[in-house]
Formats: C-alpha cells, structure tokens, sequence
C-alpha cells in the first residue's frame, strides 16, 4: 500500500488505485488487518521530498491512520520533514519538536477519534469513490481523504449527520 499511498495522494493518481490495492492485498493475505500501513519510513525519502504538497500529505496520513492495517507512523512527519534518501531522511528531531504544528495537532485529533470509535473493532467499510475522493467508515468514524488540494463536493452513501 506504501507506494500507491504516495502514487495517490501525492502524485494525483486515481483514488480508484487505492480500491484495487485494496483488492490485490485481500485476496494475497489472509488477515489484511495484521498489515502494517505508513506514509514515510527510514528506507526511503519522505513523502514530502517527492511531492511538495502538504494537503496531500495530510491526506495520506489520515488514511494511513484510519484504514484497514496496523499505522507505523515514522517520527518527523508530524513536523513535515522533508528529507531525502536513507540517511538524509533520518532528521534529528530533539530541536524541532513543536506540539503546536498543525500536523501534530492533526494526528493528535485522528488519533483521540480512533480510540473514542475503537475503529480497530470495525472493518473498512468503503463508501464512496471518485478520481480525487475516497470515503470510508469504520464503525461510527466516517473519513473522506482527496488527492487534490483544493475543495471537492461528494454525497456519501450513508446517512451521517451533521457532526459525527
């Protein structure tokens, strides 16, 4: 899933790529769940290295937060490092921890919903797909991740209301 994540969110391709990597995984393993899932990690440059676009970055980490899959979070993406190949993308981080970036406040928030839905109790259930939307649920947690940084309008198949 590592590279369509970057494929997707950062390169613009279909979010329809992440449905069929989704079939592919499930008819290889036999428990999908037990799988790790992460957006960056200390064998290759970070996501942000590839693809300067920050609100496609948030977009892959929300999904790899909230999909099917156990999340490896890789320290220094909640300071957007940017760093490039092993051993440039291995920042220090002792200096620039800062609680207050808005990715750190992002994680922090996805992570409180994950525990107060216990969405781990739940399969992904998708719900809706388009070339820049992919919507899914897991249990009470309802996520819409795009691949495009500017507004989208979509309708879900589900009822929702206002706040959930």
């Amino acid at each position: 899933m590592y590279f369509t994540i970057k494929d997707v969110y950062g390169g613009g391709q279909s979010m329809y790529n992440i449905r069929s990597r989704w079939s592919d995984v499930g008819g290889n393993f036999k428990d999908v769940s037990a799988l790790g899932i992460f957006v960056d990690n200390h064998d290759n440059a970070r996501f942000l290295n590839s693809y300067n676009n920050k609100a496609g970055f948030k977009s892959a980490l929300t999904f790899a937060l909230t999909a099917t899959g156990i999340p490896f979070y890789y320290y220094g993406s909640e300071q957007a490092y940017a760093g490039g190949n092993d051993p440039q993308n291995r920042e220090s981080l002792w200096q620039d921890m800062n609680t207050g970036s808005d990715i750190y406040k992002m994680t922090a928030a996805i992570n409180k919903a994950r525990k107060a839905g216990e969405i781990w109790n739940h399969q992904l259930e998708e719900k809706y797909v388009m070339d820049n939307v992919y919507a899914f649920s897991r249990g009470s947690m309802m996520v819409a991740t795009t691949n495009r940084g500017d507004q989208v309008s979509f309708s879900p198949s589900a009822s929702w209301s206002e706040g959930t």
